[in-house]
């Protein structure tokens, strides 16, 4: 079964889903190993740490999809993808989907937003006109070779046009074919109450994590949400965060010992090199190795003796 599939049979289950954001190999594959059933690219985080840069716009098409295929290929689980506002107009979008969906993600957002765009939780955004989206949305059911591929619509028409404004673009977009729809920066429980019962469709809800973000939207309990009828979670600052605040303490240690000359040991900062192996795959590679290459090959890869193969070894490559 297709990621896209997998990730439609999930929407229409009963489960209510948690979708930690990634953004590079590591935050990935620890999603997978966590146990979580999908996860979601973070547009912002794969700017910032891609270009070292805010997320005002500036990373091209280019750039995401080539990234996005690399994190879909990385796990098992569905990825669905930020693709902010297509890359242009209906046109572009119809090109922007049929590249994410040869990535091998299982679904992406487009967002209603002037472009250049801006992180949703920034001031000084702006939308398109209502009708330019629904054209969007569209474009994009139509390029998909797979009807399962999800085409999620994001707006960000709360910061422009108020809860009214943006009821008529949720029910718009809806009827233009939208699989879920994402209304990002809301302002508390009575919107999204209001959004899910206009949507008609999933909805999506993007939440921040910790006393330490000023997310727009306050932090609700994930069972409050799953009884209002949100179907998905999305947490996409989440691991970033999380990333940042570690190095940030590893480095300030690791200026200590520079400064003091005494080396130090500090395994509450860091995994060793051989959990880092393990979240990369390196048995599996191993174990493909020893399928793969001549035994005497494999035996001189690894300086094995002569008669201290074992029989695993030796029947592997027979």
């Amino acid at each position: 079964m297709s990621k896209a599939r997998t990730y439609r049979a999930l929407l229409e289950s009963e489960d209510f889903l948690v979708a930690p954001g990634v953004y590079d190999g590591y935050s990935a594959r620890l999603v997978q190993a966590a146990g979580f059933k999908s996860a979601a690219t973070s547009g912002a985080a794969i700017a910032n740490s891609l270009l070292g840069m805010e997320d005002i716009g500036l990373m091209g098409l280019n750039e995401n999809v080539t990234h996005c295929r690399n994190l879909a290929r990385a796990v098992d689980i569905p990825l669905t993808c930020d693709a902010d506002t297509g890359y242009g107009n209906p046109l572009n979008v119809h090109y922007t989907v049929q590249l994410f969906e040869e990535a091998g993600v299982a679904g992406i957002n487009i967002e209603d937003q002037v472009s250049p765009k801006r992180c949703g939780h920034m001031p000084g955004k702006e939308v398109v006109p209502l009708e330019e989206m629904v054209k969007k949305i569209e474009a994009a059911c139509l390029a998909r070779r797979d009807d399962a591929f999800v085409i999620v619509a994001r707006t960000d028409a709360l910061a422009r046009e108020g809860v009214e404004g943006t009821l008529k673009r949720v029910k718009a977009y809806a009827e233009a074919g939208a699989d879920m729809i994402f209304p990002d920066a809301v302002r508390g429980e009575e919107d999204v109450a209001r959004i899910v019962e206009a949507a008609g469709v999933a909805v999506t809800i993007n939440m921040g994590f910790g006393i330490r973000q000023r997310p727009t939207t306050p932090l609700i309990p994930f069972p409050k949400l799953k009884s209002m009828g949100v179907k998905r979670v999305s947490l996409p600052r989440m691991l970033p965060a999380a990333a940042i605040k570690a190095m940030t303490e590893a480095l300030s240690v690791m200026r200590t010992v520079i400064e003091t000359g005494e080396p130090v040991d500090r395994p509450d900062l860091l995994v060793g090199i051989d959990d880092i192996w393990s979240l990369m795959g390196l048995e599996e590679m191993r174990s493909l190795e020893k399928r793969l290459l001549t035994f005497a090959s494999y035996q001189s890869k690894y300086d094995a003796t002569p008669g201290e193969a074992s029989d695993t070894e030796v029947g592997a490559h027979q």
